[in-house]
């Protein structure tokens, strides 16, 4: 029996996502297409991989036996690729995270030319999902543990953590402040690219520190955003310390905030047990990069992270 690789990447797409229409998008092909991939697929296995209603997919008991097995599959036939050709080609490396400005801190590490191939994610959900799929070699980004657990069969290295200011409209009462505090920040609305729910660290920042908060109606990119901020006196948002901000949105201010400073950890994730060969050098040259420009100074009486990034700094030392 032959499987056909597509019609596993169209499955695992369906599984990850939860939905036909999401998954149809992810891989940049019609819904039809992708419905008759996974009906090929459910008639050459001669079994129901999918159980569809109004609100989505989930696997069904078959198709939750053949992930780990497609996974696989997906591996194997980037590795075989790789074989014959050779050599295994630029680092493909995508960034999420985009209001945050990820290329920045690629952009700072020393690499070979034509050794990493940039793309762009959209989340951190789907960019896992491409490296499962084995269509990536890393990601870089935020990265923090799904509730689903598809990250469990991917490594990941924290890089740099980078403080978090405070960024006002001209007419928010506090845009004359040279610091804040956390605390301060309470009387405003946290203003958000998007729902709560997708934006971890603000959330946990949000929950430790009691802000309330609201989220633009649509995510038209950075300079909507930052337009919406600056033109709203009761709103405040969060951005790394070094993200510059457009020229075409005058009058923002950007305030340091301190006891304590919020920090936003970056980290580069792979696949733990087929790694590309180009991961040890890009991990050697964060490391180095970040030594110099000491991107991993963390002082837990001075300084704010959420549990999950706390946890692995203090393991780190330990």
């Amino acid at each position: 029996m032959d499987l056909d690789p597509a019609q596993l990447r169209a499955f695992l797409a369906v599984t990850e996502q939860h939905h036909f229409g999401r998954a149809a998008k992810e891989l940049a092909i019609t819904q039809q297409a992708l419905s008759k991939r996974i009906a090929r697929l459910e008639a050459t296995l001669g079994e129901r991989l999918l159980d569809r209603d109004g609100r989505g997919a989930v696997p069904t008991a078959a198709g939750e036996r053949l992930i780990e097995p497609a996974r696989a599959v997906l591996a194997a036939c980037a590795a075989a690729v790789n074989a014959v050709r050779g050599s295994a080609g630029p680092l493909r490396l995508d960034v999420w995270g985009h209001l945050f400005a990820p290329l920045r801190t690629v952009g700072e590490v020393a690499v070979e030319p034509g050794a990493v191939e940039i793309g762009h994610g959209r989340d951190l959900p789907s960019v896992l999902a491409a490296l499962l799929r084995g269509e990536i070699d890393a990601g870089f980004g935020r990265h923090h543990p799904l509730p689903d657990d598809r990250d469990r069969e991917l490594a990941h290295r924290l890089v740099r953590l980078e403080p978090v200011d405070a960024v006002v409209g001209p007419d928010h009462p506090l845009a004359d402040a040279t610091s804040l505090t956390p605390a301060d920040l309470r009387a405003s609305q946290l203003l958000l690219p998007a729902a709560l729910v997708r934006l971890e660290f603000l959330q946990r920042f949000a929950e430790r520190f009691e802000l309330t908060s609201l989220a633009v109606e649509s995510n038209l990119g950075a300079e909507h955003f930052l337009a919406h901020l600056a033109a709203s006196p009761t709103a405040v948002t969060l951005l790394p310390a070094d993200v510059p901000l457009p020229a075409a949105t005058p009058g923002l201010r950007t305030i340091p905030l301190v006891d304590p400073t919020p920090l936003y950890a970056w980290s580069l994730v792979w696949p733990e047990r087929t790694p590309h060969p180009g991961i040890p050098a890009l991990l050697h040259a964060f490391a180095e990069t970040g030594r110099h420009r000491r991107w991993l100074e963390y002082h837990p009486e001075r300084d704010w992270l959420p549990e999950a990034e706390s946890a692995e700094l203090r393991a780190a030392v330990s």
